[in-house]
């Protein structure tokens, strides 16, 4: 969960290092006003009781997220994360991070450790091994040779979408992810049979 007062210092921090005096002719000042509304401001009823947010923003919500990878651009800048960004490639969705790493196990470890010291309020939970998940995909380190297949989460029904749905329409064409995801023909052709079953299975 992000903490909402060092986030809007991050915010801050984060406009004025990229120069951004005003957005959109909106001054920081402002921005940051709204921004704190946004924040603290975050309120539901449940029966007769009353709740506010105290940590963390409303989740689905783009300025969250938006927040949320700025939280993460300045995570970034710390001298321990540095060791993995710059000498890596590492795509990153928001605080989801998938990275390559040839030392020895022990020393990523540390690392995650003393990124775990960076604030109480966030913890890394690492996936060290030859085969990880990153968001939707699985992947599998074999002899230096990484192999890419799609992920489905144990939980997950066999299905496209839930049968009631609600998705937007661009959801629905998430299924090409088999093709895309597939990095050899041999994963292709097992997630394609898969798929066709997963679709006679469900008529």
């Amino acid at each position: 969960m992000l903490p909402q007062d060092e986030s809007l210092e991050i915010l801050e921090e984060f406009l004025r290092e990229h120069h951004y005096e005003k957005l959109q002719g909106i001054p920081i000042r402002v921005i940051l006003q709204l921004a704190y509304l946004v924040l603290k401001e975050t309120a539901f009823v449940d029966g007769n009781k009353f709740y506010r947010q105290i940590i963390g923003g409303a989740m689905g919500s783009p300025f969250t997220l938006t927040l949320a990878n700025i939280f993460m651009w300045k995570w970034e800048k710390m001298p321990f994360v540095r060791l993995i960004t710059f000498s890596y490639d590492h795509p990153r969705y928001i605080d989801d991070i998938f990275f390559t790493f040839n030392e020895p196990k022990a020393k990523i470890v540390a690392v995650i450790k003393k990124a775990n010291d960076f604030h109480p309020n966030i913890k890394l939970e690492a996936t060290i091994g030859s085969c990880v998940s990153f968001l939707d995909l699985l992947i599998n380190n074999k002899n230096g040779i990484l192999s890419i297949f799609v992920h489905y989460k144990p939980a997950a029904e066999p299905c496209v979408v839930p049968f009631v749905s609600d998705h937007p329409r661009h959801v629905f064409s998430n299924i090409i992810r088999v093709v895309r995801y597939s990095s050899i023909l041999g994963i292709f052709e097992k997630e394609r049979r898969s798929f066709q079953l997963m679709l006679l299975y469900n008529g």
